[in-house]
């Protein structure tokens, strides 16, 4: 199903040597591409597929499991044609930077504050890249799998909850 898509098959036709996978799983369809080419690929998946809102911009983190380490997902939505599409870029740690789409979607500003305050991600001519969540003075990225766990210079728990 994921092969006869109507985006995939546009997507493959512009972005050919972009598009580096095509999976479908529960009739739901997802497109890993190029980080390089991610704002040009999120303006034609707008512009000329009507993929009008973005709903979602996460990163996940694949600490020792894979390269690149990070994995940008953004979840989008075709309004008139009732259509999503999840659009993944891998993200490397030595250069843990990808290009902003808030300039496609107004909604991806604040949801990429997020991931940068979170997993440490830059999104390079973002207008107003700085935390949304932590404090200012805040150390590290809570939600990268190599944090401690009881947060930045922070003694375990020692006690009873009373």
């Amino acid at each position: 199903m994921a092969e006869t898509n109507r985006a995939v098959i546009k997507l493959r036709e512009k972005f050919a040597a972009s598009v580096l996978d095509v999976k479908e799983f529960r009739g739901e369809v997802t497109v890993t591409v190029t980080r390089e080419n991610i704002l040009e690929i999120c303006n034609f998946l707008k512009s000329s597929l009507a993929y009008n809102l973005c709903t979602d911009v996460t990163a996940v983190d694949y600490l020792g499991k894979q390269e690149p380490r990070f994995m940008m997902v953004y979840n989008l939505y075709s309004i008139p044609n009732k259509d999503r599409l999840r659009v993944k870029a891998g993200v490397p740690e030595a250069d843990c930077t990808i290009d902003t789409v808030s300039g496609v979607w107004k909604s991806a500003n604040w949801l990429e504050r997020e991931v940068y305050d979170l997993m440490g991600v830059t999104f390079n001519n973002h207008p107003d890249l700085r935390r949304i969540l932590m404090t200012d003075d805040w150390v590290g990225h809570p939600l990268r799998k190599d944090y401690p766990v009881q947060g930045p210079d922070r003694e375990p728990y020692k006690g009873r909850l009373s």
